[in-house]
């Protein structure tokens, strides 16, 4: 009788822990990966239903408006598949740009070193951060980046993609001077930024990866094609006497000899998005793209900007150094300096030098000029919103 009694005792406890044991596995307990608050047991098993999602829109396309001259002469833009243009997307990446939240003190913002009427940089050779901390190089302008081909971002190309780009200004002491953390959390803690976020991505969980993608959206917006040199090429104005011998300097090999680094009318981003030592310096403080590669003769090459919006992006180069657009043109004129990684064009160029001659210099500026939009540095979507 008690052997018949333990076995009949070993059955019901043998019956309870499998029954918890598999409730455990999904039915009750919170850590399972299959685990719903609303799971009925079915036959001894566990049943899932679909799990209560909030229900939301999705997130209206919003694809890039291609310049015709873009389209006919470079490659299409970089759009990345996880991080499609939306319309709430566009609009998040806008405010978050605009908004000093990111930083550690809320005083500076991503716009705070690219104003629209700067071309998206500022007129300090060195941008200030939190406490007034002054950066280390002057900030690059920002337009045109979808069509970034070799997606290497900074002076230096140390960020490989627009959302990447986007990550190290947050966390750097000499900028924003903050932890992504910290960011997110303050992000997280307002009642503005969950929704939108849950529009732009669907979810209210706010993280760095999200924070980039809109602010990348945004920056792919910032699209500049409607210089006056732009509407010569497609014929809707005349260029003047000046402006027509500056662009046949700009591209004489033997005279301004420009077009080797920014390409010349084929090109509407008039850079070659390469690196190159344009012959600042003999000795290098800043290694520049050296810092990223390690590689030697990567030594002084930094990368080649944009000729676009020259007119309200000044002081130039990636120090600042040069204050006015005569400067640079004085500096490849008869400045460039000798260095064991110049470039080579640059290097015949030192050898004599172009030593263009005042008038040369004067109608090369103008063309150079013809380059700035306008339109670009006053579109109401590029404000603050």
């Amino acid at each position: 009788m008690k052997k018949y009694c333990l076995n009949i005792l070993l059955i019901v406890l043998f019956t309870i822990t499998y029954s918890c044991s598999k409730d455990e596995e999904g039915c009750t307990d919170p850590l399972a990966t299959n685990y719903n608050p609303d799971a009925k047991k079915d036959n001894g098993y566990c049943s899932y239903p679909p799990k209560k999602l909030p229900t939301i829109g999705q997130p209206t396309p919003a694809p890039i408006q291609i310049p015709q001259f873009f389209s006919q002469n470079i490659l299409p833009p970089i759009i990345p598949v996880n991080n499609p243009q939306t319309v709430e997307g566009i609009a998040l990446g806008r405010k978050l740009f605009f908004d000093k939240i990111l930083s550690s003190d809320g005083s500076v913002s991503c716009a705070s070193c690219h104003s629209p009427e700067f071309a998206f940089t500022d007129t300090s050779k060195f941008s200030l951060g939190v406490a007034n901390a002054l950066g280390d190089r002057h900030s690059m302008p920002i337009f045109n980046v979808a069509w970034n081909w070799d997606e290497k971002f900074f002076w230096d190309g140390r960020a490989n993609s627009v959302e990447t780009q986007a990550l190290g200004p947050v966390v750097n002491p000499r900028e924003m001077n903050n932890t992504w953390i910290n960011a997110v959390a303050s992000l997280q803690n307002t009642t503005t930024y969950p929704p939108l976020f849950n529009a732009a991505f669907g979810t209210t969980i706010i993280d760095s990866i999200l924070v980039t993608k809109a602010i990348a959206q945004f920056e792919r917006t910032l699209i500049s094609a409607n210089s006056r040199f732009d509407k010569f090429l497609r014929s809707e104005i005349s260029l003047t006497r000046q402006e027509l011998n500056g662009f046949a300097i700009f591209d004489d090999p033997n005279r301004g000899d420009c077009a080797h680094c920014h390409g010349s009318a084929n090109n509407p981003l008039w850079t070659d998005n390469k690196f190159h030592n344009n012959g600042l310096d003999a000795t290098f403080t800043d290694l520049g793209r050296a810092i990223v590669t390690g590689d030697p003769n990567d030594n002084g090459k930094f990368k080649t900007p944009s000729l676009r919006n020259l007119a309200y992006s000044a002081p130039f180069m990636h120090d600042g150094r040069f204050a006015t657009l005569d400067e640079v043109i004085d500096h490849y004129s008869t400045g460039v300096t000798i260095s064991p990684t110049i470039d080579p064009l640059m290097e015949l160029q030192a050898n004599g030098g172009s030593n263009l001659t005042l008038s040369e210099k004067i109608d090369l500026k103008a063309f150079l000029l013809s380059l700035s939009d306008p339109d670009f540095i006053n579109n109401p979507d590029f404000q603050a919103p």
